[in-house]
């Protein structure tokens, strides 16, 4: 005989949160080809990840201001807003919450800087690089990242 199960048995559901990111694609152009910069961080099992610059908005900033900033903070290019690439959407869990996370995602102009991770205040970026833009999807960690570097070619293109 089967009882059913009550509701000591059953697994707690975590407290969801919401969490808001922006970051993006900052392009360059160099010797006639457009590259964009990326970083590398650890995941939380060591792993090296190649990902876009992003981070959490600060209060009174602007999603577009947001973009700017983490931009320069990760990989120490200075770029200007241009257009909106599109919004990446995900759950992931920590010990205490279950965490939606929104990321929009902008292509920026490089006005400036120095590729550089030294500027990194959370010091999760270990590494940017500059990547050829048409190339990009090979090295980018994430598939919905790839989706939205095709979009800044597209964009770029005119195709978009």
């Amino acid at each position: 005989m089967t009882t059913a199960p009550n509701q000591a048995d059953r697994p707690r559901r975590l407290p969801a949160v919401r969490e808001t990111s922006a970051g993006g694609v900052v392009i360059d152009v160099h010797e006639g080809r457009a590259r964009i910069a990326i970083i590398a961080r650890r995941n939380r099992a060591g792993r090296v990840e190649w990902c876009l610059p992003k981070g959490h908005v600060e209060p009174g900033e602007t999603l577009e201001e947001t973009a700017e900033r983490e931009v320069a903070e990760e990989t120490g290019i200075i770029g200007r807003v241009l257009v909106t690439l599109g919004t990446v959407d995900y759950w992931f869990s920590t010990s205490q919450y279950r965490i939606h996370k929104m990321v929009y995602h902008y292509l920026l102009e490089a006005t400036g800087g120095e590729l550089s991770v030294e500027n990194d205040p959370d010091q999760e970026a270990i590494d940017a690089i500059w990547y050829p833009l048409d190339e990009v999807h090979t090295k980018l960690t994430f598939p919905n990242e790839r989706r939205i570097a095709r979009t800044a070619w597209q964009r770029l293109a005119g195709t978009a």
